[in-house]
């Protein structure tokens, strides 16, 4: 299963084509609309969300909610659109349309420009704009859909922003109502208070907020991925899937970074047997993950987002149009949002792990899948 997405910030529409997608698959639009929703919500976010009530129209690929084995096409309708219809017409010269020339620091503005040759920075910022999000939520729900016919299922919760934070969490510990429940999707109560403190201060000073948030993946049967092909390894699919999206600039799993500073006997997960005789680690260090594949345990990945590069008082850059010092373009924009982040993450992962499924069971039907699986788990006794 892969996804392909199309559409500008300000554009008609975004669109997602996900391919590859196994027959028999129970969707429910509910469900899609509710993960993009989630993406939508957080204290934090800008006035563009105001505006915006993300809905998912199916185009293809489903029939009597269910999957028919052919690509699933998703549109997301800007409500926007009609009030940038000028400076976004596809045709036209564009003679009557202020140019935005001052780069963003932090943003793929500058470089874009100098990749494409363009002189308008919005050729660039309409399309890397976090608003194609959107689209990945929407195919990500479809692969979300076959996890949950396959035993799995993703979730996720911020552990900080800014300067504040939960400290490192257990998914077992992690309340999946009191994070939903949270406008900045945290378990802690205290923590997400301050969380919004330091967001409301972000906010008068002119500034933004990063943070990171943590996925989980739980039910996944061990031996997903491979160990023999380096492109096919399974922790760098995922670190590849969470690090596309934009303002993410650290992935880790497990302990992680943590690891490099503990001897070998404090880093890895010791092999026991569970109650029922079944091969278990005794701890989760690894994050699910050993030598490119899943080990039963739980799939946790952790990244690290920095602060949204559009600010209220913009940093120092270059008219390209003058060559002189200016001020950085503003556009309409967030404080914080890293909750938003962490549920386009689930998505990224969902996907990653639909396909990682496929590979080791087939994927032209969900039916054949789960007899497959069924043989499977008898094999390895899991």
């Amino acid at each position: 299963m892969r996804y392909t997405t199309a559409g500008e910030s300000h554009g008609r529409a975004l669109v997602a084509i996900v391919s590859d997608v196994p027959a028999g698959v129970p969707v429910a639009s509910s469900a899609i609309d509710a993960d993009l929703a989630r993406r939508q919500i957080g204290y934090g976010r800008g006035g563009r969300m105001a505006i915006e009530t993300d809905r998912a129209v199916v185009l293809s690929g489903i029939r009597f909610g269910r999957t028919i084995g052919s690509p699933v096409a998703l549109m997301i309708e800007n409500r926007d659109a009609p009030n940038w219809s000028g400076a976004m017409d596809p045709w036209g010269d564009g003679s009557e349309v202020e140019s935005v020339t001052a780069p963003r620091p932090g943003h793929a503005d500058l470089p874009g420009c100098q990749r494409t040759g363009s002189a308008d920075v919005r050729n660039v910022l309409e399309r890397a704009s976090a608003r194609e999000t959107a689209a990945r939520v929407a195919a990500g729900a479809v692969a979300k859909a076959l996890l949950g016919e396959l035993g799995v299922s993703v979730r996720s919760w911020v552990e900080r922003i800014g300067d504040v934070a939960t400290g490192s969490l257990a998914a077992s510990d992690v309340d999946s109502g009191a994070v939903e429940g949270s406008d900045v999707r945290c378990p802690d109560p205290a923590a997400a208070q301050s969380m919004r403190e330091a967001i409301d201060l972000a906010r008068t000073q002119g500034e933004s907020l990063g943070g990171v948030f943590v996925v989980v993946a739980e039910g996944a049967v061990p031996g997903l991925g491979t160990y023999a092909e380096a492109g096919s390894r399974l922790d760098a699919r995922l670190a590849g899937a969470v690090m596309s999206i934009p303002a993410i600039k650290g992935v880790e799993f497990g302990d992680g970074f943590a690891c490099a500073g503990r001897v070998g006997s404090l880093a890895h997960d010791p092999i026991v047997l569970d109650a029922a005789g079944r091969l278990r680690r005794a701890s989760n260090r690894a994050g699910g993950l050993e030598g490119g594949m899943t080990n039963g345990e739980t799939v946790l990945v952790r990244a690290a987002m920095k602060p949204i590069p559009t600010l209220m008082r913009p940093l120092p850059t270059v008219d390209l149009a003058t060559g002189e010092p200016a001020d950085a373009a503003m556009e309409r924009s967030d404080v914080c949002a890293v909750p938003a982040a962490a549920v386009v993450a689930e998505a990224e992962v969902a996907l990653v792990l639909a396909g990682a499924y496929q590979e080791l069971l087939g994927g032209a039907c969900l039916a054949d899948m789960q007899r497959s699986l069924v043989a499977y788990r008898d094999r390895i006794a899991w």
